[in-house]
């Protein structure tokens, strides 16, 4: 490298100016323009020379490693990046793998469901069709006909009983029962209006 030779010469020349004798600095000083004089300033000024040069070469020797090591660096994060688009790609991979396979899982237990399901509903539907078939059909209640055709109206009230209106009016509870086709005695609604055959 250029910057060896320099040094070298520059050691050298501190060298050889070293080795002049000092008597005048010895003797009490010298003139100004002395050669002695001259000669210590030309080897200070070689020396401060040195120093300078030996501090710029450190820093350039400074500046080439932390450019080495900014290299190493930038080369390491570039392998990094390209190991994280991977593992990118890599997690994606498996999480659309992961995503299929349960959508594969969760129709198959659909299916089951459904099939199960069908079973269920299939059988409930053959037991209604066996129930259906086994029962005894439903005689629809039939009201007769005999039955005083003239009589007054009445309107059900709160706590009135197919009894207890029979008692009010003096008619048959079996007359009122054909004349107004009561089903079920029990289910008298208030505000109904009923016909009471020979009531009064």
């Amino acid at each position: 490298m250029a910057r060896r030779p320099c040094l070298l010469s520059a050691a050298g020349l501190a060298a050889a100016l070293a080795v002049f004798p000092a008597a005048a600095a010895a003797q009490g000083g010298a003139p100004a323009n002395s050669p002695a004089y001259e000669l210590a300033s030309l080897r200070e000024d070689v020396r401060l020379l040195n120093q300078r040069v030996n501090d710029l070469s450190l820093r350039l020797e400074q500046l080439e490693r932390s450019n080495s090591n900014l290299e190493a660096k930038a080369s390491q994060t570039y392998v990094t990046l390209a190991q994280l688009n991977e593992a990118i790609a890599a997690a994606q991979r498996t999480t659309q793998e992961a995503l299929r396979e349960q959508k594969r899982e969760t129709l198959q237990q659909v299916s089951v469901q459904l099939e199960k399901l069908a079973a269920e509903t299939q059988a409930a539907i053959n037991a209604l069709a066996k129930g259906a078939a086994t029962r005894p059909p439903v005689t629809p209640p039939s009201f007769s006909e005999e039955y005083p055709k003239e009589g007054v109206s009445y309107t059900v009230q709160r706590g009135d009983t197919l009894s207890s209106i029979a008692h009010k009016t003096g008619a048959k509870m079996q007359d009122i029962v054909n004349a107004n086709k009561i089903v079920d005695p029990t289910r008298l609604q208030v505000g109904q209006t009923l016909f009471i055959p020979g009531g009064k």
